[in-house]
């Protein structure tokens, strides 16, 4: 039988046994090199969970559009929506079951285009705001992030059989809650090297798969070469094809 870890339960041995350790790093334009322990990864991720119970009423089932490219912020986004019970959304909007609850987006052509509830996220290291036109009904991620509590107390919990990914990417996937547990099995506690190019559902799932089993992630942007300075540097040991 495969390991069934929860994502609360993930980020709890992330805040726990990792606190200190690099659980995320990534490498972006311009020399950015961010890099978070598991301690600072889960306070990043309660605040967003804590945004989208208080901000955007999300609970069990509400369907989140996550249209972001691989980034830091984006794994961010989808553990907070997982820990809060969401269905994540990757890819067409129009080929899942229902329409989104909630897009979370860094195009201004999305923006601009909402009708619902819409979350601005900018993806620069030290945006504070969103440097585009904001409409009025969207919410700033950068500038209203940094308000919320480190901490999730949590709320109701997604049963197994709701639907926590459905993904038009690729060959497209569907994972309930369970299989989602399902899938932290098989990891190594490895310091994983991830190349921007990866699709989005694969670098979701190898993300979960090492740090369950206690490993830490390197995302790099496509603008990043991936030199063996930098696969040294940060004792890279395993790296995901793209």
């Amino acid at each position: 039988m495969p390991a069934r870890i929860s994502v609360p339960t993930l980020l709890s041995t992330l805040r726990t046994r990792q606190a200190t350790s690099p659980a995320l790093t990534w490498y972006g334009p311009n020399s950015e090199r961010i890099e978070l322990s598991g301690k600072v990864l889960d306070n990043w991720v309660a605040k967003t969970s804590n945004l989208l119970v208080d901000e955007l009423d999300a609970e069990p089932g509400i369907r989140l559009l996550l249209d972001l490219p691989v980034h830091w912020k984006t794994l961010v986004w989808a553990l907070a929506a997982w820990q809060t019970g969401c269905t994540v959304i990757l890819g067409d909007p129009s080929e899942a079951a229902a329409a989104p609850d909630i897009a979370v987006t860094a195009s201004q052509a999305v923006l601009d285009a909402a009708d619902g509830m819409v979350v601005a996220v900018d993806l620069g290291a030290l945006a504070l705001r969103w440097s585009g036109d904001l409409p009025a009904a969207a919410v700033d991620y950068a500038a209203e992030v940094r308000s919320y509590a480190d901490t999730y107390t949590g709320g109701d919990v997604a049963e197994e059989g709701y639907t926590a990914l459905h993904s038009s990417l690729g060959a497209g996937t569907n994972l309930t809650y369970g299989q989602l547990a399902e899938a932290t099995d098989g990891g190594a506690a490895q310091t994983l090297l991830i190349p921007a190019s990866a699709d989005l559902p694969a670098v979701l799932a190898a993300s979960l798969r090492t740090w369950a089993a206690g490993g830490s992630v390197v995302l790099a942007a496509a603008e990043v070469e991936i030199t063996e300075r930098l696969i040294a540097a940060e004792k890279i040991t395993a790296q995901l094809e793209a």
